[in-house]
């Protein structure tokens, strides 16, 4: 798939059906996350990636089970991923010699780049899914329900779940749903600012 349709057909899927991933699809989702700019090349981000039906069902239970209460095909959605940030990594990585912040302090950061970063990464497998012929739905994982989960999955203290993609074959109908059902994209001529801002059209020199 040309990447500019890759692009044009991003969009959160909720419907899927039930048909299983190839393993080797899985792969191939998953290893694209690696390819996410870190800084430093920290690489401080690690994913959990649940494809059994057992797995799979636990999630539900202990993480998103408003998820499928509001769309029920996403129970049987072939692989979850939760991508996780390791902000750690990043303040050690900071305090070696060829970068010099020894007191590793997170006031230095001038944004949570391990967010960042695990988010980038997260799209990447979104991306990587639509050029397989798949959809993707990324949603967060509520805060009272965080715990259990971690518990759950043996998730180590030190890294944060960011929330949960769930990829897999989307249903034949998919009706605009969420916030893109009453709000409108926003136009390159709203959103960009040319040279300064309140500019929306480039300068003509």
């Amino acid at each position: 798939m040309e990447f500019s349709e890759v692009i044009r057909r991003r969009r959160m899927v909720r419907h899927f059906t039930d048909q299983p991933l190839a393993p080797e699809v899985v792969d191939r989702i998953l290893a694209s996350a690696l390819r996410a700019p870190s800084a430093g090349f920290s690489q401080g981000y690690a994913f959990l990636s649940l494809t059994s039906a057992e797995d799979r069902a636990r999630f539900w239970d202990v993480a998103a089970p408003w998820v499928v209460q509001s769309w029920p095909t996403t129970r049987d959605v072939p692989l979850i991923v939760v991508p996780l940030a390791h902000k750690q990594a990043y303040l050690d990585r900071y305090a070696e010699p060829d970068k010099g912040w020894q007191d590793k302090a997170e006031a230095r950061w001038p944004v949570p780049y391990w967010y960042i970063d695990t988010g980038m990464a997260a799209l990447l497998m979104l991306l990587s899914a639509i050029d397989e012929g798949l959809g993707g739905f990324f949603f967060g994982i509520q805060p009272d329900q965080m715990a259990q989960f971690r518990a759950e999955y043996g998730i180590p203290d030190e890294y944060t779940p960011i929330g949960a993609i769930l990829v897999g074959y989307r249903a034949e109908e998919q009706p605009v749903e969420g916030s893109a059902k009453t709000r409108s994209r926003r136009g390159t001529d709203e959103v960009i600012h040319h040279g300064h801002w309140g500019r929306f059209k480039p300068s003509q020199d």
